[in-house]
């Protein structure tokens, strides 16, 4: 069993930053591959970035490519996604997410422009 809780969304301005943060807890942080979704409003839930269990690789959405940074702290037990020059475009709730279907209960995000 894995447990998920995203915390650090909130309300910016576009072109401003914010940091997302995910805690896991239950089966063995280290061992497993960390992904960010995200789900806007009458829309589908999306990729956003992902990062392999020893941090070394990353992928990101063509969207969020050069403006989002995922890491992760596996002594913290926690994968972040740190987004800068955000666009109103970017608003969604923000879901962490770790193989065989475990999810957080979302953070939202919300760019004004």
């Amino acid at each position: 069993q894995v447990q998920l809780v995203e915390s650090g969304g909130g309300l910016v301005q576009a072109g401003g930053s914010l940091r997302l943060s995910c805690a896991a807890s239950g089966r063995s942080f280290g061992t497993y591959d960390m992904h960010w979704y995200r789900q806007a409003p009458g829309k589908e839930r999306e990729f956003v970035a992902g990062i392999t269990r020893d941090g070394k690789r990353t992928t990101y959405a063509d969207s969020v490519k050069g403006r989002f940074t995922i890491s992760r702290d596996n002594a913290k037990n926690t994968v972040y996604l740190q987004m800068n020059s955000l666009k109103s475009e970017d608003t969604a709730t923000y879901y962490c997410n770790a193989p065989a279907g475990y999810w957080g209960q979302g953070t939202q995000v919300t760019v004004s422009s």
